[in-house]
């Protein structure tokens, strides 16, 4: 791959999150250093204007315009065939990402996106698996707010806990604490996407339901079960705790790294998610909030009766918005042998989760394939069994995310 023109290309660069890329890439990386990057599109007045946007007059013309489409799988290979990396922001990936994948795939492309459709990805992992390891291409899917904070959390935790103690976590919680930020346009889209598919094949409901739908075939399971749905009362951190709403992808994602390092936090590994509440009455409230919201999503009238007040793709907030959001993350790794062994570690984003965040992971992520010495051959992975340590560095370096351990002792004290 050593003779490729380009390192990465931000494909779906004219839409909201991808123009948030491409000027993340810009700021940081410029157009003039060491990476070689472009952005593609179907549109090259778009891309003109994307670019405009992204750089000053004088150096415009140095960075590259690619077109290609996504009903013609021609031009994506040859798309996939001039980098090292795709960068893909277009979704729903269930019904716009599987040609790029199968692209990137036959290139021996690496590739990365942000989906969080897990019935999609159950159903393209097994088909391109083989296809991925002989070309050489990983492909890491779930590069944005989900499911990097989680899947990366989980990972620091444990090297930490392993560093302190000597020992992995083999029960692990997450919650989420302080935020700001509303979920993207993209993001809203691709569940409904999965809701419409969900409606109509029974296999995709029980697939989406299954906590360890995303490990390799043949891979043990570990005990866990279905994903919080009411209010509960969390003894370790003191606090009501009510749904993720992510942690439908999260969780199976977390699971999946587990398998593919081959289960370093034990086959009965457990972990789950919950966002934290200041109490009963907020916790009882929002997980109200949240059964209803998913009822309405699974009907089809009511599903496109709020489709019309949702954010759309390519919609999004303000910079100002964007640069006013944050968010919290903690991370309770449990010894079963000893509670002296208990570790807590914090993960906080500078900006706000669905866009100025996520473009941040999602770029670095980029990066770090075309640019890092990874150990992971071809194939699909999660951000944090092909990336980890090198991207990890990269994410605090610049992309504004943050991870340090707290004192188990001050868990009932932590703000939210």
């Amino acid at each position: 791959m050593d003779n490729r023109d380009l390192d990465v290309i931000v494909w779906g660069a004219t839409g909201f999150t991808g123009q948030l890329v491409a000027e993340y890439l810009a700021q940081t990386y410029g157009v003039d250093g060491d990476l070689r990057w472009a952005i593609a599109g179907r549109n090259r007045d778009k891309l003109e204007a994307v670019r405009s946007a992204c750089l000053p007059a004088a150096r415009r013309e140095e960075l590259p315009i690619l077109l290609a489409d996504s009903d013609d799988a021609d031009s994506l290979l040859t798309l996939a065939r001039q980098t090292r990396v795709v960068c893909t922001t277009v979704g729903p990936y269930a019904k716009y990402g599987t040609p790029l994948v199968a692209a990137c795939v036959e290139a021996g492309t690496h590739y990365c996106d942000l989906t969080g459709e897990v019935q999609w990805m159950a159903r393209i992992i097994p088909q391109y698996q083989d296809a991925a390891e002989a070309s050489g291409a990983r492909i890491v899917h779930t590069c944005g707010f989900d499911s990097v904070p989680f899947d990366m959390g989980n990972w620091y935790l444990q090297q930490q806990m392993q560093e302190q103690h000597g020992v992995y976590a083999q029960r692990v919680k997450a919650r989420v604490g302080r935020n700001r930020g509303a979920a993207s346009g993209g993001t809203i889209a691709s569940v409904l996407n999965m809701m419409e598919e969900a409606g109509r094949d029974p296999s995709i409901r029980r697939q989406v339901a299954n906590p360890y739908s995303l490990n390799p075939a043949g891979a043990p399971t570990g005990q866990d079960g279905a994903d919080q749905a009411g209010a509960v009362y969390d003894e370790d951190f003191g606090r009501w705790t009510s749904p993720f709403i992510m942690a439908a992808v999260n969780t199976r994602v977390v699971r999946r790294s587990n398998a593919l390092l081959d289960f370093p936090w034990g086959e009965a590994f457990r972990y789950d998610e919950a966002t934290l509440e200041p109490s009963r009455y907020k916790a009882v409230r929002n997980s109200i909030a949240a059964a209803v919201g998913m009822v309405t999503l699974a009907l089809g009238p009511s599903r496109k009766l709020l489709q019309r007040f949702l954010p759309k793709p390519g919609e999004g907030p303000s910079r100002e918005q964007r640069e006013a959001g944050y968010y919290e993350v903690f991370f309770l790794g449990r010894n079963s042998q000893d509670d002296s062994m208990n570790t807590l570690v914090k993960v906080s984003g500078d900006m706000d989760p669905g866009y100025g965040s996520t473009s941040k992971m999602l770029g670095e992520a980029a990066v770090c394939l075309a640019r890092d010495k990874l150990s992971a051959g071809g194939g699909f992975w999660t951000p944090a069994s092909a990336l980890g340590a090198p991207y990890l560095q990269r994410l605090i370096a610049s992309a504004g995310l943050g991870f340090e351990c707290v004192d188990p002792a001050q868990i009932r004290k932590l703000r939210i």
